[in-house]
């Protein structure tokens, strides 16, 4: 099935959850990604159980510190 991962196309597998599309799109330090499905952010214990489906939106938002 097709999903668009940070706007671009993409073909994953039929029951793929958000924490599965993590490690397979090689996320570094997961811990610090947050994850934003079809608008809504998906809270982090949920990863696991979040299953994608065909024409989801995802954008992996990663949060950075800084400045003086």
């Amino acid at each position: 099935m097709t999903i668009k991962v940070n706007g671009a196309a993409q073909e994953i597998e039929t029951g793929l959850s958000v924490a599965d599309l993590l490690v397979r799109n090689k996320v570094e330090q997961p811990e610090m990604v947050s994850v934003h499905l079809n608008g809504e952010f998906v809270q982090r214990n949920r990863y696991g159980i979040t299953a994608l489906k065909e024409n989801d939106e995802i954008d992996f938002l990663y949060f950075m510190g800084g400045g003086a």
